[in-house]
């Protein structure tokens, strides 16, 4: 924080504690002192701010694909603090107004010391004017921080933009708000300051966001003080009999002259090196790199490489489980290392197979019968099996009853209910939802038992999911804290069996 910052809080500080023992014309010509310094401080900060932008405005003119990203998050800071600002301005010309007028200007107010027209204006229910500069300062906040990397800084400027307060209470003993704090019988004057404060801690986040911004619009450029050999093999891991290839490049490379690039002793034809493996293992092959020096002699770098060459091999893996299940779609990843999914095929047993993008769809078609999936991949133009996978086929688990809410979904006690979204509620619904499977199931008919004030069991049927017109009797004459149970609940799930899952008991607040 600058030195003046400091000063214009410190400033700040003691004229509030002297507001708390007397209001005096004094104070009152203090506060307007302090609040003509902050407004002419916010104006060269303003005007440095713009300078900063424009200085951004000019690197992407000159660079646009480099500096293009950073411009659009000054472009969205600047947007950001304008509209605050703009914010804090029109709520200074309604406290100004509310104590002088009509004609109210706050940079010539006249009712200094007007208790009222900041509480009226910043603390009023219907328009929460306060509220909302405050929701508008943490959002901003927010921003700003996120663009500054320096912790220090970063820190700083949270806590010059913070709206937290210590614990306090006002005279009904309610906790005490942030705006309630600030504006609360304080006088216009004083509220005045207190906004352009804070229009003057926006605009020195905003200079030093704006900061930090165009220093990062070189902290990713690369500093070369020197030359190395570099090997980037298009795969390290090759299966026998595909081929390897890889670039052999000198980093910080000049275009004007190319170098001679050798690998056991012979030269390649502009550094690209591949040859076909034929052994499984580790192998290491070695070179070096060779370019003219400005004053005609040669400069060499030698480099070494490694590979490794395997036996083909398939990696197979159900997305959901280690099984597959009867009447839906199981997803399934397969992969080939080093070979691209367009060149890989598979197939199925006991179901079929079937390419979805880069995963594949598996419907098996026996329940309790195992399913093989057999993968095979094209590597230089020739198709070979690199493994298969044995599933196991089960049918799908019974799903779990529910009562269908607007807000979603009531699965039964423990938890309650309240008797106004029972009587919205139109069906019962049922779902298999274990966060591995997520299938939905059709309720064919369920029952509804209630219990009378001797204890007598009063069965509802319903054919269908729909909650019958008896039934919704049944649950208005429920009374709070009531019990009944939802039982019989027959489901039909995707692979086409209707069987019956567990009861629930529904339970009133």
């Amino acid at each position: 924080m600058s030195p003046r910052q400091r000063m214009i809080n410190l400033m700040y500080i003691v004229l509030t504690a002297m507001l708390a023992l007397n209001v005096s014309s004094d104070v009152l010509n203090g506060f307007t002192q302090v609040h003509d310094g902050l407004h002419r401080t916010n104006l060269n900060m303003a005007a440095k701010n713009e300078i900063q932008f424009q200085y951004l405005e000019d690197l992407y003119e000159k660079n646009p694909v480099k500096v293009g990203p950073w411009l659009e998050k000054g472009s969205i800071l600047r947007q950001q603090s304008l509209n605050l600002l703009n914010t804090i301005d029109s709520l200074k010309l309604a406290i100004a107004k509310q104590a002088d007028g009509p004609n109210g200007d706050p940079t010539n107010l006249i009712n200094l010391d007007d208790l009222e027209a900041a509480s009226v204006t910043m603390l009023n229910p219907a328009t929460r004017s306060g509220r909302n500069l405050k929701q508008q300062v943490d959002q901003y906040t927010i921003t700003v921080s996120e663009l500054l990397t320096d912790s220090l800084k970063r820190e700083a400027i949270l806590n010059m933009l913070s709206t937290d307060i210590k614990p306090a209470t006002n005279s009904d003993g309610a906790p005490l708000t942030w705006e309630e704090k600030m504006f609360d019988n304080m006088p216009a004057v004083a509220a005045l300051t207190l906004l352009s404060k804070l229009q003057n801690d926006i605009r020195q986040a905003e200079g030093e966001a704006l900061a930090n911004i165009i220093t990062n619009v070189d902290i990713t450029d690369i500093r070369v003080n020197e030359l190395n050999a570099f090997v980037i093999p298009v795969s390290s891991m090759v299966m026998r009999g595909g081929k390897y290839s890889a670039e052999i490049v000198l980093a910080a490379l000049d275009t004007t002259q190319r170098p001679s690039v050798f690998v056991n002793g012979s030269r390649l034809n502009n550094g690209h090196y591949e040859f076909t493996a034929s052994s499984v293992g580790t192998h290491t092959y070695n070179g070096y790199i060779e370019v003219p020096r400005g004053d005609g002699s040669i400069d060499r770098r030698n480099f070494s490489s490694t590979y490794t060459v395997m036996e083909p091999m398939a990696t197979i893996s159900p997305t959901m489980m280690n099984v597959l299940y009867m009447g839906i779609d199981n997803p399934i990843s397969i992969s080939v290392p080093g070979v691209p999914m367009s060149a890989i095929q598979a197939n199925m047993t006991n179901g079929s197979l079937t390419r979805n993008g880069d995963t594949w769809i598996a419907r098996p078609a026996q329940i309790g019968a195992e399913a093989v999936i057999s993968v095979n991949a094209t590597v230089d133009g020739r198709s070979q099996q690199v493994g298969s996978m044995t599933f196991r086929v089960r049918k799908l688990p019974d799903p779990t009853a529910y009562i269908a809410l607007k807000d979603g979904h009531y699965k039964g006690a423990p938890k309650r209910i309240s008797k106004a979204a029972l009587m919205e509620a139109d069906k019962l619904g049922a779902a298999l939802d274990d966060d591995i499977l997520n299938v939905s199931y059709s309720v064919v008919s369920f029952s509804t038992v209630f219990f009378d004030q001797m204890g007598n069991a009063i069965p509802e049927n319903s054919d269908g999911a729909s909650f019958s017109a008896r039934q919704k009797e049944q649950f208005r004459r429920l009374k709070p804290g009531a019990t009944f149970f939802i039982s019989n609940v027959k489901a039909k799930g995707p692979d086409g069996v209707t069987r019956e899952i567990s009861p629930m008991q529904v339970s009133l607040n």
